[in-house]
């Protein structure tokens, strides 16, 4: 089916509010065409600029990409030099376009292992597109799930002992408010590509209710026809909260 097809059969007044995506499969999607590694990651940062295009188009508002997890500075330093300079450099080279399509840039993680100018460079495309008000397209950068809710409770038991916070009034918008995400809600749906079924330490807390959807593409092939179906699919399940079918009628 053509893309514009599958737009035309998107409800929009039933859009996720929030896509999550674990992009997997540029290595993989590399050594199939007995390519290097970096060429997969170079292949996926033009995937990068088409679903954030067609996410914007259709009227999504938050886009949390998988970028770089904390597990990913284990491996050789050749290969995380080059991820870290290819990603400043894309976003640097897409933030004009970025602008002209009103989309906003985030970004969560830890960023104290991140390289100063990596780091500086990001930081300084984030301030020029900050009067976007259409996408949020957020960057998981050095994140780890485990890492962002072990830093949430320990900012929730300092405040506890400065007696800013009363421990019986913490709830789980508590705990929601002190996580690196406080600012999106919750993803509705998670995309993972390259068809591995696991979550990767992503997003553990607010995930607990998001529609998951896996495919077997590689992200460098993952295209905007395919970011459709997920919605599309997304758009004809039930989404219960431990409710019944009945209740929800």
């Amino acid at each position: 089916m053509s893309l514009d097809k599958l737009i035309h059969e998107i409800d929009r007044s039933r859009l996720p509010q929030h896509v999550a995506i674990i992009m997997d499969g540029n290595g993989r999607w590399a050594k199939a065409r007995n390519l290097d590694r970096s060429a997969g990651h170079v292949e996926g940062v033009n995937t990068v600029r088409r679903i954030t295009e067609i996410a914007s188009e259709i009227g999504i508002k938050y886009l949390t990409l998988y970028t770089f997890s904390t597990e990913n500075w284990n491996r050789p330093q050749e290969e995380v030099d080059a991820l870290m300079h290819l990603v400043v450099v894309a976003i640097e080279r897409e933030t004009p376009d970025l602008i002209k399509n009103n989309v906003r840039l985030a970004m969560i993680g830890d960023f104290s292992r991140m390289p100063a100018e990596a780091l500086n460079r990001l930081r300084q495309c984030i301030s020029d597109t900050s009067g976007g008000t259409g996408l949020t397209l957020n960057l998981a950068m050095s994140y780890s799930s485990r890492w962002e809710i072990t830093e949430a409770c320990r900012r929730i038991a300092a405040d506890a002992v400065a007696g800013t916070l009363k421990v019986e009034d913490i709830t789980d918008d508590t705990v929601s408010s002190y996580l690196t995400t406080n600012f999106m809600p919750d993803p509705d749906l998670l995309i993972r590509t390259g068809g591995d079924k696991r979550i990767s330490n992503f997003l553990l807390w607010q995930i607990a209710y998001s529609e998951i959807f896996i495919t077997p593409t590689f992200w460098p092939d993952f295209s905007k026809e395919d970011f459709c179906r997920a919605v599309i699919e997304y758009q004809a399940r039930e989404r219960r909260f431990g409710l019944t079918s009945e209740q929800l009628k």
